[in-house]
């Protein structure tokens, strides 16, 4: 019998215009209201994870920026990783060297460097992915890109990697190059106390080893006394993996990276076309 339902954001629960849909809402308001605990797992900051969810009206637990964070129902934090600015710099250094856009999330919020750079890297990802678009609607996906998140933008990181105040939870590069993104991936591979995942073809997520998605999922689990059997997991992405795993029952959306689909045990319909919900009624259906 599940007890606990975790579910990654973008690319699943999110469709394709970053909205929960109304059937994929009153999915999970119906797994709360007959007991079973739903968490969001996200790569995204608490911030921007929790602008949908508090459209949608959902109340819920979440999981953020790749299992570094784990909030409460009512916001509270109970946990945080952090990472090595040594790391950081590392990172900073071989993006820097190729070219690749960067963001660091960190307690006093998103840092990055010039916005026009990752401007061309998103429209090129968008026009790539969606050839079908206009250029009215290429510019508004990429300006709910900036919606998504809250930036604050300088002209160095020296100033985050010398400020003692300031604590890194996760970085992510954003490159429209797959070669480049391999040759970071590469590079930076064999460093200790760093966790290189992907929550899509055009970028790397760097975080703390401890601080992934499953391994808070198990954390969050132990403390309402729920056993992984009692799990399912949704997602669609490597950073979703080690919940994947960890879940008694794992769920794969039809858009998920090829690479993931072997690996669980469902495949459920895209995130245009409600997977969420049509994974959640199927367990409804069986408890």
């Amino acid at each position: 019998m599940i007890k606990l339902i975790a579910i990654d954001l973008d690319g699943t629960l999110l469709n394709s215009t970053g909205n929960i849909s109304e059937r994929n809402r009153q999915a999970i308001l119906k797994a709360q209201e007959k007991g079973i605990e739903v968490v969001v797992a996200t790569g995204r900051s608490f911030e921007s994870a929790n602008r949908p969810i508090k459209e949608a009206e959902i109340v819920c637990p979440k999981i953020c920026v790749n299992g570094a964070e784990i909030y409460q129902e009512n916001h509270k934090k109970l946990s945080s990783i952090t990472m090595s600015k040594e790391n950081i710099a590392k990172i900073i250094a071989i993006t820097e060297l190729h070219g690749a856009y960067l963001e660091i999330y960190t307690n006093k919020g998103i840092f990055a460097k010039q916005q026009n750079e990752i401007l061309e890297i998103l429209v090129n990802a968008i026009r790539s992915n969606h050839p079908e678009l206009s250029e009215a609607e290429v510019q508004k996906r990429v300006n709910q890109r900036f919606q998504e998140e809250s930036f604050l933008f300088v002209d160095s990181f020296s100033s985050i990697l010398n400020d003692p105040t300031i604590e890194i939870v996760k970085a992510l590069a954003l490159c429209f190059d797959p070669q480049k993104l391999t040759t970071i991936k590469t590079a930076l591979a064999n460093e200790a106390e760093l966790l290189i995942t992907s929550s899509g073809f055009d970028n790397l997520e760097f975080n703390h080893p401890n601080a992934q998605k499953g391994i808070a999922l198990e954390k969050f689990a132990q403390k309402r006394k729920i056993t992984k059997e009692q799990i399912m997991a949704i997602g669609d992405n490597e950073n979703d993996l080690s919940m994947l795993k960890y879940a008694g029952t794992s769920v794969a959306m039809a858009n998920a990276k090829e690479s993931i689909k072997p690996l669980v045990d469902h495949i459920t319909t895209s995130n245009d076309q409600d997977g969420v919900a049509l994974a959640i009624e199927a367990i409804l259906n069986q408890n």
